[in-house]
């Protein structure tokens, strides 16, 4: 969810400009989905789930772009160093807000109340060690996380070039854990203590050289083990990451290194998996409703992909250069308003409409001066200490 076009070198930076267009798209759908929910009721749609529609394209930009970018690179170590600079920093000024703000916008409930708490926000590992975040939409992180961390493993090992069946194998998983997995199999705050601790060495491994490759494969299996085993519902953790890897296999496709079978098998089996899984009650994991999800999110990359060699709308690469700030900004801003002017789902449809424009005034600017003071610097940053162009 965390690359744009401009992550890469200037000389492919318009060729890889629908990504950002696609990103756009996402963000947008995100900020739809929370902003309808709460303000605008009756423009929410009820056949699709917009907002898991754009995590979905999200998803799919990352599986397609963080490989290849690591295989630019050649390099785990200046693939991390880009890596923390891009997230970290505005993740962090995001929990401090959240923080500063929770006399008034009360920390969310699923957030633990214990020192746990720290430690599943320092590594972003959070829906996979059963903690919320302090803020709702980082939950998507957490997966993120565990791609990087599986790449990394990968190239690591050198099993890099064969994605796409990992892709199907975590199709398959995906189904056979929905029939078998109510639940998760391990709980607890030692998860999150356990994790921050391997982390941490692993990074530091990875990052000074010192049994760079024996790290990343152990972060892998950690990573792996932890998708199975205390993601909050496995069954969809390991689902959305084997998206992730599906859009890996349209990179390889479109580079002629495999075919395109395997997107589509992992497609329909993503897709499938809900209507027998023990844990599916959520009204937008009902078949029909998951179904029409994922079709539209692979379409709507597949037209994207497909108009590649044309002029993306301006609009839309500006959302998605500045995304990761639109994603991680847009809900305690709407939240901070909705407790201000109280509840409008049942408001009038002028008072809805006013609090939509208003909300959007403050956003765009709070991104723009967000993606400038914070992301901007540390990206040149993380540049300059890996040296070499930021992943």
């Amino acid at each position: 969810m965390l690359t744009t076009a401009t992550d890469i070198r200037p000389a492919v930076q318009s060729r890889l400009a629908w990504l950002d267009a696609l990103r756009g798209l996402g963000a947008a759908a995100v900020v739809a989905e929370h902003l309808f929910t709460w303000a605008m009721p009756w423009l929410r749609p009820v056949w699709f789930n917009i907002g898991m529609y754009g995590v979905l394209v999200f998803f799919l930009v990352s599986g397609y772009i963080i490989p290849h970018s690591l295989e630019r690179r050649g390099d785990v170590r200046g693939f991390w160093i880009g890596r923390l600079f891009r997230l970290y920093p505005l993740y962090l000024a995001v929990i401090a807000l959240a923080l500063a703000v929770s006399w008034w916008v009360p920390i969310r409930a699923e957030v633990p109340r214990d020192p746990s708490a720290i430690a599943s926000h320092a590594t972003m590992l959070l829906d996979v060690v059963g903690a919320g975040g302090v803020v709702n939409t980082m939950w998507t992180l957490s997966y993120e996380m565990i791609f990087y961390l599986l790449v990394s493993a990968l190239f690591a090992a050198g099993l890099h070039r064969g994605r796409s069946w990992i892709a199907v194998t975590l199709g398959v998983t995906a189904l056979v854990s929905g029939l078998f997995v109510a639940g998760p199999p391990l709980s607890g705050g030692w998860l999150a203590w356990t994790s921050m601790v391997l982390v941490v060495l692993g990074l530091a491994a990875m990052i000074s050289g010192r049994m760079r490759g024996p790290a990343a494969i152990v972060l892998g299996v950690m990573a792996l083990l932890l998708l199975l085993l205390s993601s909050r519902v496995p069954w969809f953790g390991v689902a959305v990451v084997a998206v992730m890897f599906a859009g890996t296999g349209i990179q390889r496709w479109e580079r002629g290194d495999g075919s395109l079978w395997p997107v589509l098998l992992t497609g329909a089996l993503v897709a499938a998996t809900p209507v027998w899984a023990l844990n599916a009650g959520w009204w937008w994991v009902r078949p029909d409703v998951w179904i029409s999800t994922i079709v539209l999110a692979g379409v709507t990359f597949a037209a994207v992909m497909a108009l590649r060699g044309r002029t993306m709308p301006r609009a839309l690469t500006w959302l998605g250069l500045v995304s990761y700030s639109l994603y991680l900004l847009h809900l305690p801003i709407l939240t901070m308003m909705i407790a201000a002017v109280g509840d409008m789902r049942w408001a009038p449809t002028h008072l809805q409409l006013a609090i939509g424009a208003a909300f959007l005034l403050v956003l765009i600017p709070a991104t723009w001066l967000s993606h400038r003071a914070i992301e901007q610097p540390m990206q040149r940053l993380g540049r300059t200490l890996s040296g070499g162009p930021h992943s």
